[in-house]
């Protein structure tokens, strides 16, 4: 079984799937869209991978704010999250993103990546972040 991870943001969606023993997460692409609202696309290539990587689940990243609160941005994903679920009849778990975006710089800061590049692969990187968060807590018993 492969999992799939997203990290929704208003301009793109960084995407991650997993292994099939589901122990690691990859990056695999960051779909750019060209408005906030204009989804069709984004949902028909994120359809596309889920059926090429045979991913059974989508985790997608819920962007609560530090104090636990949500925020407009979690409304959008719950929207979201609704419409993958019709378009790839796949269930979606919705899963906390705190601090991913600060772990993806502080890793490619280490890794040597220049800070002009950054941007371009924070958020397949912090797809990656969140589908391994949501694998590990798999291996430890954790409900999900």
């Amino acid at each position: 079984m492969r999992v799939l991870g997203l990290d929704f943001g208003s301009k793109t969606v960084g995407v991650a799937v997993s292994d099939e023993l589901m122990l690691t997460a990859q990056g695999l692409e960051i779909i750019r869209r060209e408005s906030p609202n204009k989804l069709r696309r984004t949902l028909a290539r994120i359809a596309q991978l889920t059926e090429e990587y045979q991913a059974e689940r989508i985790v997608l990243g819920y962007p609560k704010n530090m104090n636990g609160t949500e925020g407009e941005r979690c409304e959008k994903t719950k929207e979201f999250a609704e419409l993958l679920k019709k378009r790839t009849n796949l269930p979606v778990e919705l899963w906390d993103e705190r601090l991913t975006t600060v772990e993806a710089d502080r890793i490619m800061m280490e890794t040597g990546v220049r800070r002009e590049n950054r941007k371009q692969y924070a958020d397949e990187i912090a797809a990656s972040l969140i589908l391994q968060g949501y694998l590990d807590s798999l291996k430890n018993g954790a409900e999900v």
